[in-house]
Parts: C-alpha cells; sequence; structure tokens
C-alpha cells in the first residue's frame, strides 16, 4: 500500500513538474514585453505617427532604439526598467504635447526587447557606453538633453549623466533604486540561475534576474561618482512602493549634493508603476524639466 501510494506521489510531483516547465515556456512565448517593428510601426501608425526604427551595434551587441518627432529645439531619452522594453514607453511617445516641444527616443537596453533578450549585460557602466551613442554619434540631438530613467533604468540614466556629463542637462528619476540594498530582493534570484531551472525561465526574466543578482555590486561602484552630477534632477516615487524602498528618497539627497536643483515629488497612494499610474504628473515633471533646462541655457 504504502509503495502504491509513494508511485502515486512521485506521478503528481512529475506531473506538476512537467506542468510547469510546460507554462514557462509558453509564457515565454506569449509574454515578452516586448513589440516586433511590424506591431510597433503599426501602432504609431494608427495614431498617425511616423515611427524612426533602427538598429546599431555597439561592443558586439545589435541594439535597438526609436525616434519619434519632429527635428525640435530639444531631446528626451527614456530608458526603461526590468523586464521591459522601449514599448514600455509608447505612451509617451505618442504623447502631443512632448512631441510638441522635443524628439523623443526611446532604447531596448542590452539583454531585453529586440537588443539580444536573454544575452544580459549587467555592467552599468557598459549599458551607459552603449546607449550613449544615441545622443552623440547616431543622431544630431538639439539641446537641452533630459534623460529620462524609469526602476532599474534609473541607475543607467544616472551612470549615463555620470561618466558623459557633456551629453545631458537634465536627469529625472522614477521609482529609482539608487542606493546599494535599497530595493526588494527575492529568494528566487540565485536559485533561478542554477541550470537545472535557469533554461525553463522566460528569456525577458533571465535578464532581469541576472541584473538583479548585479546590483548591488554596481550601485556599489556609483557610490562615488554622484557627486560629479551638475545638472537639475527631479526624484518621483510612489510613497507605497513595495519594491524599490522609499529610502531612496533619502540616498538622493545625501548623495545628489552638487546638483542645482533636487525636485522630490513623493506621490500619495502609488506604488512603483507611476510611469503607467501617474503619466500627467510624470508629463507634467518633463515638461518642468525642460523649462528649467531651458532657462539655465
Amino acid at each position: 500500500m504504502m509503495a502504491r501510494i509513494g508511485r502515486i506521489l512521485i506521478r503528481i510531483v512529475l506531473g506538476i513538474l512537467i506542468l510547469l516547465i510546460v507554462i514557462c515556456l509558453v509564457f515565454d512565448r506569449l509574454v515578452q514585453f516586448r513589440m516586433d517593428d511590424k506591431d510597433l510601426t503599426d501602432w504609431f501608425h494608427s495614431r498617425h505617427i511616423e515611427p524612426h526604427l533602427a538598429y546599431y551595434e555597439a561592443k558586439g551587441r545589435k541594439v535597438r532604439y526609436i525616434r519619434v518627432g519632429d527635428d525640435t529645439a530639444a531631446t528626451i531619452l527614456f530608458i526603461h526598467g526590468a523586464p521591459s522594453s522601449l514599448s514600455y514607453w509608447k505612451s509617451y511617445l505618442s504623447d502631443s504635447i512632448l512631441l510638441s516641444r522635443a524628439t523623443l527616443y526611446a532604447v531596448d537596453r542590452p539583454g531585453y526587447g529586440y537588443s539580444g533578450l536573454a544575452d544580459p549585460l549587467p555592467d552599468l557602466a557598459a549599458q551607459a557606453s552603449i546607449i550613449k551613442l544615441i545622443l552623440d554619434s547616431l543622431n544630431k540631438v538639439h539641446r537641452p538633453v533630459i534623460v529620462v530613467g524609469v526602476s532599474y533604468g534609473s541607475p543607467i540614466a544616472a551612470r549615463l549623466t555620470m561618466d558623459y556629463p557633456e551629453l545631458v542637462d537634465g536627469l529625472i528619476l522614477m521609482a529609482p533604486p539608487l542606493g546599494p540594498g535599497r530595493e526588494e530582493y527575492f529568494w528566487f534570484t540565485h536559485p533561478v540561475e542554477s541550470p537545472l531551472i535557469h533554461w525553463v525561465v522566460p528569456r525577458m526574466l533571465q535578464t532581469a534576474n541576472r541584473e538583479k543578482i548585479h546590483h548591488r555590486e554596481e550601485l556599489t561602484k556609483m557610490l562615488p561618482l554622484w557627486a560629479g552630477i551638475h545638472i537639475p534632477v527631479i526624484y518621483m516615487q510612489g510613497q507605497d512602493d513595495h519594491l524599490v524602498d522609499t529610502s531612496n528618497e533619502s540616498f538622493a539627497r545625501q548623495h545628489l549634493i552638487n546638483a542645482p536643483s533636487l525636485d522630490i515629488r513623493m506621490i500619495p497612494g502609488r506604488g512603483h508603476l507611476i510611469a503607467f499610474d501617474e503619466k500627467d504628473r510624470v508629463e507634467r515633471a518633463i515638461l518642468d524639466m525642460l523649462d528649467t533646462c531651458e532657462r539655465r541655457r
């Protein structure tokens, strides 16, 4: 009797494991947080907007980015978090008010979207060196240049500003994990890297997980560099953010000591996804930063 029960339990466990593997593989195919060139172009065309999608090579990687808007007097570059892609920003890239003020850019960060999905690049300095090409060699951009980062895109936006200060005039950080260890870490982060598990994890999560493992190390490298930011900064976060600790606000106050202005905007009753939940506030922040930077010129 016990042997029979044991065999039944083994079959149940194996059945559950097989089901989980199938679910993960299907999830990888159906949910990638990205849109291909055709779908993205069709989405913009349905709104009577002509996007420019392009690819470039950098550090042995193929990187996709998008430009939307006329050759206007300002530039805004959006950097997404994890897991995500440049399509995260499509409601901003199609916003008529922003388009009236600036040419808008967004990039698939290395390891996401169509910039080598599941081929992560945890090194933030390397990511910044790849992304900065959009601003200094691939396009004739107009000043001021505003860089907007969300979630883990924020420290990359900051690293871009630290390493290439001549390229950036204003910085907006949304729900940003800035201080080492000041974010939520999950129990499964390290087990996911096991070869027994890693191969069934959806590809977009593979990149996010690898970055997560290196977050503390990469943010620690940035500690001596914050004083090198000499441009206006807006910090935005939901007061109920449970993914990125709100103590990052005090970290920003302590370390952005040479920013000519640091505008902290904490949003009551909101969590991590303020780019979606508070688009009007975010748009207002971007317009405020454009005004600030234009006055400083």
